[in-house]
């Protein structure tokens, strides 16, 4: 029997048990909602519906619950947009806070970091030793003229460094942003000379699959990209550039005051640098790391991710909960496939994270992490990126321990949180993501706008969100962000996901709506294609494109990566399989019309497949215009790819 078959979309996989559920964060906000004002709620939808109906209440509610120290009060919790939507509301006006403040009130002597690496060193820092250790930083950017609003741009490893620098450069006002070392010089310049950061932090070089790489060339080269940068300084020098001791003491700014800046993947054009804000985030991350992922100060939080990706800062979310954060720098599968899986045993990691790709991967390596480790303090596993199959479920469900809660989660960079994620008190269907989550108006929309339920839609958010972006660099008329985001549906956020939400609430993700395969009228995401592709044991790796227009129906052309080199008659046995299957689980519109072996398919940083951009390219767009090589992990995958275009007579 075929992985495919063997588990079903909706089958129930796990159920948190009463003792579980009543020691919850969750059960306890809701406990005080009923002591502090009288509501009480008998499920978890319930409370849901009320949190999005009554939205100036419910943050209001979670604000106090969660002791956000403002310096100053709101005057209003929430003003809507102008045209009583999403678009241009503005939250908690008048408050101040700073986000590390927070931090500030967390317990001195408790875990606050551990840091690992794939060499296997570790550090470890007391909340109390990484407020000091932050604080000389603060003190040293001080020191550079770094205050209130002026950028800090930092391309360190995911460690201790990184940590400190961020909480340095929030406490003085100023707005960080990052990228991953191994991010290409003009990537970072694309990134960074939006900001015109003052400071740039650096490190001489990074690790990453065993192999050490120098950053010298490629910071000089960063450096001349950024003719109105101050100075480029190492974390040690930082360090001592600033008094010792130097207590961290934060500014009061305003809730909306830009706290960082991330960035869109930039595969198709210059990315979008969008700005977050202090008090959207700190209340954004207690609701979802708090609540939804039932952290707190006896909790281990891991979630794997480079300094370049948003869930680098949502981990680092983890000290406004008092939990102890744990980041790790390189390759997750050096010097072996269980290292992860090897550092949580250790760290008695509670909350393990990961991408829906990493989980696939090991899944279809036949992995058992738990036959050899000792893995029973993870309660919790989190997975994002990407749809994670319903046989992903299965195997994170089993794979790792007896009683986890496997929650995937969809959001995005744009809010730097998920609009759908787990939640500590529901059960857990295969390739079901559990609830959508406090706050987050989640609906699946037609092409009219209207709501459905049980059928494939527009992924929107129909309320605002206080982490929804305060701006985007450089879109000073907020056209950008309008386009971005709300012009499909009037005061509506629309995301550009497709998403089922289900009777029971629970929803499906399908993939990205820009990438929808529509043959015959049958509209389907690729993430149910790729499921039954990556089944058959051959395929390493595949990537789908439609070239349908409006209008006019185009080729359904599949990209294959076999597992293992194969001969032309293998190939074509392989291919026989591959549309047997797709026919069989899918339907006959949608084997097709060509299949084309490749020996790598390009991603980007983050690992995303680049549907769209290929998708683009094929139908006559300039390489050039269509994807930038430096926003991939592995360019050579792209010329790759285009040679085999070139070949079929597709370019």
């Amino acid at each position: 029997m075929s992985a495919v078959e063997e588990v079903r979309e909706g089958d129930l996989l796990f159920t948190p048990s009463r003792e579980r559920t009543a020691a919850s964060q969750m059960a306890a906000f809701m406990s005080f909602l009923e002591e502090t004002r009288g509501l009480v709620f008998d499920s978890y939808h319930s409370l849901w519906a009320w949190s999005v109906s009554e939205l100036p209440a419910f943050w209001a509610a979670l604000a106090q619950w969660g002791q956000v120290p403002f310096s100053k009060p709101a005057v209003e919790v929430l003003r809507l947009g102008p045209g009583g939507g999403a678009e241009g509301a503005r939250w908690f006006e008048g408050a101040e806070l700073n986000y590390v403040d927070l931090v500030l009130r967390q317990e001195p002597r408790r875990p606050a970091l551990v840091a690992r690496d794939e060499s296997g060193n570790r550090q470890e820092l007391s909340y109390g030793e990484l407020v000091a250790l932050a604080g000389r930083a603060a003190s040293g950017l001080s020191a550079l003229g770094v205050g209130r609003g002026d950028r800090v741009a930092a391309v360190l490893p995911n460690g201790v460094a990184a940590v400190c620098c961020f909480l340095a450069t929030a406490s003085l006002g100023a707005i960080w942003s990052s990228c991953a070392p191994e991010f290409g010089a003009s990537s970072m310049v694309d990134r960074f000379a939006q900001i015109e950061p003052k400071v740039l932090l650096t490190t001489e070089s990074y690790s990453y699959g065993g192999k050490r790489f120098d950053l010298a060339e490629k910071t000089a080269a960063l450096q001349a990209g950024l003719p109105g940068l101050a100075r480029a300084v190492g974390f040690e020098e930082l360090l001592s550039l600033g008094a010792d001791p130097a207590p961290l003491a934060p500014v009061p700014v305003e809730f909306s005051h830009p706290l960082w800046v991330l960035y869109s993947s930039g595969t198709t054009g210059l990315p979008k640098a969008i700005v977050q804000g202090h008090g959207g985030i700190v209340l954004e991350h207690l609701k979802s790391l708090r609540l939804h992922s039932d952290l707190g100060p006896d909790k281990r939080f891991f979630w794997f991710s480079t300094t370049g990706w948003m869930m680098w800062n949502f981990l680092v979310g983890g000290l406004l909960c008092g939990a102890t954060i744990v980041t790790y720098d390189g390759s997750p599968l050096h010097p072996g496939p269980l290292a992860l899986f090897e550092m949580a045993a250790e760290e008695k990691v509670t909350f393990f994270g990961t991408s829906a790709p990493f989980l696939e991967t090991c899944r279809r390596s036949g992995l058992s992490p738990r036959a050899s480790l000792d893995l029973s303090s993870v309660v919790s596993v989190g997975s994002t990126g990407a749809p994670l199959s319903p046989e992903g479920f299965a195997w994170a469900s089993s794979a790792i321990g007896d009683d986890v809660l496997v929650g995937s989660a969809s959001g995005g960079t744009d809010v730097c949180t998920a609009f759908i994620l787990s939640c500590p008190l529901l059960p857990v269907h295969a390739g079901e993501l559990q609830c959508a989550a406090l706050g987050a108006a989640v609906a699946a929309f037609d092409e009219e706008g209207h709501p459905v339920l049980g059928q494939v839609g527009e992924l929107v958010i129909t309320a605002p969100m206080p982490s929804m972006p305060v701006a985007f660099v450089g879109d000073s008329d907020g056209s950008r962000l309008h386009e971005a985001y709300f012009d499909t549906f009037p005061g509506v956020w629309r995301h550009g996901d497709w998403v089922k939400e289900t009777e029971r609430h629970t929803f499906v993700v399908y993939g990205r709506s820009d990438a929808t395969l529509n043959r015959g009228g049958v509209r389907m995401g690729t993430a149910e294609f790729y499921r039954v592709v990556e089944a058959v044991d051959e395929v390493a790796d595949s990537l789908v494109v439609d070239t349908s227009e409006l209008g006019r129906e185009g080729e359904l052309i599949l990209f294959l990566v076999p597992a293992a080199p194969t001969a032309p008659e293998g190939l074509a046995g392989l291919e026989s399989v591959v549309r047997r299957r797709l026919r069989e689980n899918v339907s006959p519109r949608h084997v097709p019309d060509r299949i084309i072996a490749v020996p790598a398919l390009p991603r980007t940083l983050n690992g995303k497949k680049v549907e769209v951009p290929i998708r683009r390219i094929i139908l006559g767009t300039p390489v050039e215009r269509a994807v930038s090589p430096d926003s991939l992990s592995d360019p050579a995958a792209l010329e790759a790819l285009l040679g085999a275009l070139e070949e079929e007579g597709l370019v």
